[in-house]
């Protein structure tokens, strides 16, 4: 114990000298003078095992400058290595990183030939096309795959990207043609060409609904149900986006294809659909016209058109074209729009009336046109419109007005006939979101005269007033649905009606001048056209002019001098375009039927 003891001491008095060294070397050698000399060879001893230098006989002693630069040289060459050696490191992986992106970067394509077509990438973004070259590409129409074309057939399609689901190393789209023509392509990872694949579906997932987008691919066997194509399907292997659509859309296009009893029906479920207001859809008429029925109906009132020039062609009518400027106004109690005309005010057209009537005494006998027609009337109601499209007739007659209404009703027929057969396609997609039936109508005109119909309505029950006013919407619904139960038609004409509630250019009945040899036709119990024989006498013009308070000044005194100088009597009607697709269809608002309707409180887009 004492040995330890001693040991102890030792080094502690070692421990000592060295604290001392550290602050005051120079006197160190006092301190080990003072220690005994029975305590120095244990002290040394013990020294020899706390010493860094060579020698075991002396202790630690200071480094040189030479010494001390060679450490730290040393030192710095070391930091430097590691720095040098993570950058290094770094630049590696940032090299690998570019290769990386370069791999897998997808660069715009400019597409300017077929015959150049390998050497171009196989996804991107198509540079913006502005009639470079002619690319000679063989593009397809969706609908005409199945009756042209066959599996194995390599085929170039263009349309709007209809839908698209990416999942894992597979992936599915639509591709949609003329709003309602569609097929289904699909593309699977390839062992063979990873990176290429891995391309194509990075590409595939960067892809917006309602794009403009081109594909190239193999036609195979298929069963797909939720396309127009059915038994085939495209195996993708090019796409390029020609037109990139906005990532969120004011709404969906499979949302505006929706019947309102399907809407209605999901209000209870989880995720009921939503329901697009009228507004929202006008504000984005474009994207609401993309809906396959919405598409159906514009294509439908174009088809009205083509019938209707076909019918009155076949019937020796010539088409016109009449200003739409005008003096003053052509319809008298129609609201007119005005404007400047180089310090004078004009009117925007009411009708085409007082031309088609100078056109008569053009010698062109029976004429007809398709033009803009304004009313500056404030009718919020669902069958009024601030412009439409007139479809306008004119023509001289033998004796009797009745020779009009026959051609009328017989180019009715062609219309209603030529929509059911030759556009049975676009029919039925309209039927499919809102429902109805073909109109009906007779062989013969079905006529009826103006107190027939206020006996029909007296025993409706409905108020007449004194029978010399004009029909409400009311009563014209009454008086379709008796005629429909009585006649069996939705198409029908009425005559005769009061001369009060006439235009001033409306012949008078020859028996009694309080009725007029004028017309409306209904289709489902809605009027659609007006009609009159034209009073083709001066004198008589001027008469009605001063009986209804009309000055006979400007545009209007140059129509009646037309008459002065001869002409044929004549009949003729207007027809408003879009009340006959908007009726026929059983839509309810004429807007549906209008591509970019104008009403009191909507003059945009």
């Amino acid at each position: 114990m004492v040995v330890w003891t001693m040991v102890a001491s030792l080094i502690f008095a070692h421990l000592r000298l060295r604290t001392v060294s550290a602050w005051a070397p120079a006197t160190s050698t006092c301190f080990r003078a003072g220690v005994p000399s029975t305590l120095r060879s244990p002290l040394l001893s013990s020294s020899r095992l706390f010493s860094q230098g060579p020698e075991g006989n002396a202790a630690t002693e200071e480094k040189t400058e030479e010494e001390k630069a060679a450490i730290k040289a040393e030192r710095e060459a070391r930091k430097a290595e590691k720095e040098r050696f993570k950058a290094e490191k770094k630049a590696k992986k940032e090299s690998d990183r570019l290769i990386r992106e370069a791999a897998e970067r997808i660069e715009d394509v400019t597409y300017l030939s077929y015959d150049e077509q390998n050497s171009y990438p196989k996804v991107g973004d198509m540079t913006r096309i502005m009639s470079r070259s002619r690319t000679g590409r063989p593009f397809q129409k969706v609908a005409d795959l199945e009756s042209t074309f066959k599996a194995g057939d390599k085929v170039w399609l263009r349309g709007r990207l209809n839908s698209i689901r990416v999942k894992g190393g597979s992936s599915f789209l639509v591709l949609r043609q003329n709003s309602f023509d569609t097929i289904q392509a699909c593309f699977f990872k390839d062992k063979e060409d990873p990176e290429g694949s891995q391309k194509m579906i990075k590409y595939l997932k960067t892809l917006t609904e309602e794009s403009i987008i081109d594909i190239e691919g193999t036609l195979e066997e298929a069963d797909v149900r939720s396309c127009s194509v059915k038994k085939l399907e495209l195996k993708l292997e090019r796409i390029y986006t020609v037109s990139k659509a906005a990532a969120v859309l004011p709404f969906l296009v499979e949302d505006a294809a929706r019947s309102e009893k399907e809407v209605e029906e999901s209000q209870g479920n989880e995720r009921p659909f939503p329901r697009l207001g009228q507004e929202l859809r006008l504000d984005n008429r474009w994207i609401d016209l993309r809906a396959p029925a919405n598409n159906a109906i514009m294509r439908v009132q174009s088809a009205v058109c083509q019938l209707f020039r076909e019918a009155l062609y076949a019937e020796g009518f010539c088409e016109i074209h009449t200003p739409k400027l005008i003096a003053g106004e052509s319809e008298s109690g129609a609201g007119v729009f005005t404007t400047d005309y180089f310090g004078t005010t004009a009117c925007l057209a009411q009708s085409p009336q007082l031309y088609k009537q100078m056109a008569i005494s053009s010698d062109l006998d029976r004429v007809f046109e398709i033009g803009p027609v304004f009313r500056a009337e404030n009718s919020n109601t669902r069958r009024h419109l601030c412009e439409f499209t007139g479809l306008d007739l004119e023509m001289a007659i033998d004796d009797h007005y009745m020779e009009t209404l026959e051609v009328i009703h017989k180019m009715f027929k062609h219309i209603f006939n030529g929509l059911e057969t030759r556009w049975a396609k676009e029919l039925s997609m309209i039927r499919e979101q809102y429902e109805s039936e073909p109109v009906t109508f007779t062989d013969e005109p079905c006529v009826l005269h103006w107190p027939e119909a206020m006996e029909i309505l007296k025993e409706e029950g409905l108020d007449i007033g004194d029978g010399m006013g004009d029909l409400t919407g009311a009563n014209e619904l009454a008086l379709g649905k008796v005629v429909k139960e009585k006649y069996g038609t939705d198409f029908f004409m009425l005559d005769k009606y009061p001369s009060e509630i006439r235009p001033f250019y409306t012949m008078p009945d020859p028996d009694d001048p309080q009725f007029s040899n004028s017309y409306d036709i209904f289709i489902r119990g809605q009027e659609i056209c007006s009609g009159a024989q034209r009073c083709h006498d001066p004198e008589l013009v001027l008469e009605i002019l001063a009986k209804k308070g009309i000055e006979a000044s400007g545009g209007l005194l140059t129509y009646v001098e037309s008459f002065r100088h001869g002409i044929s009597p004549h009949a003729g009607a207007g027809i408003g375009l879009e009340r006959v697709v908007f009726l026929y269809l059983g839509l309810d608002n004429v807007r549906k039927a209008s591509m970019f309707p104008r009403d009191p409180n909507r003059c945009t887009p």
